[in-house]
């Protein structure tokens, strides 16, 4: 994984508490969002963790450039900003996690497994300002019908992930291998054009198809 932060004391102190944790190797770190483009296109990270304020490249750019340079890749957006426009940018530029920079470093450490996995993650705090976002979204009526390109099986499976649902938890739900749910998920993805689960969260919400309380 990478770390790309312009401030270098925390910088090195997260890659050194990183490095500490068992699972996750950190292959390096840049100092702004066109050194880390860069160095994400050259090694191809599993991980990026990203902020958002950086000269030369924001980190909201970066993460939109690493995710065309390397698709396979999984960002988290760490920061100080708790503004919702960051977030809802972040998602739209394909970031898989965000957390605000006060996170202690096992949320962290949490956060790069998670997203490795193939989830996402935000942090508490801005889980409520989105799903507030969502449920204004989910206001304005459609003129379309939703998910139209979607099998009845990836709207189950669309469901579900909007749900907060990991890739177990469905295929328990739907009696069939994690494997098949893996590979509903990227057809998914695929088909509706989007980068990530939370952005098919944001997806299934702005179309209706989950009830909000």
């Amino acid at each position: 994984m990478l770390v790309v932060d312009d401030q270098e004391l925390f910088r090195r102190g997260l890659t050194m508490l990183l490095t500490a944790e068992p699972g996750i190797e950190v292959t390096g770190e840049a100092g702004d969002g066109d050194e880390g483009t860069a160095l994400a296109s050259a090694v191809a990270p599993d991980v990026v963790l990203l902020d958002i304020r950086m000269p030369k490249r924001t980190g909201i750019e970066a993460c939109a450039s690493i995710k065309q340079a390397v698709p396979s890749a999984k960002i988290i957006m760490l920061t100080v900003s708790d503004e919702e426009a960051d977030l809802y940018e972040a998602v739209k530029s394909g970031a898989s996690g965000y957390l605000l920079k006060d996170s202690s470093i096992e949320e962290v450490a949490q956060a790069v497994r998670v997203v490795a996995d193939g989830q996402s993650l935000i942090s508490p705090s801005m889980a409520v300002k989105l799903i507030d976002e969502f449920k204004q979204m989910s206001r304005p009526e459609r003129d379309h019908v939703p998910g139209l390109r979607l099998t009845e099986r990836e709207l189950e499976v669309l469901r579900f992930v909007a749900k907060g649902l990991n890739n177990r938890e469905i295929a328990k739900h739907l009696f069939i291998s994690e494997n098949t749910v893996k590979n509903h998920v990227r057809n998914i993805l695929e088909k509706l054009q989007l980068h990530s689960r939370m952005e098919a969260v944001m997806y299934a919400v702005r179309e209706k198809l989950l009830d909000l309380p």
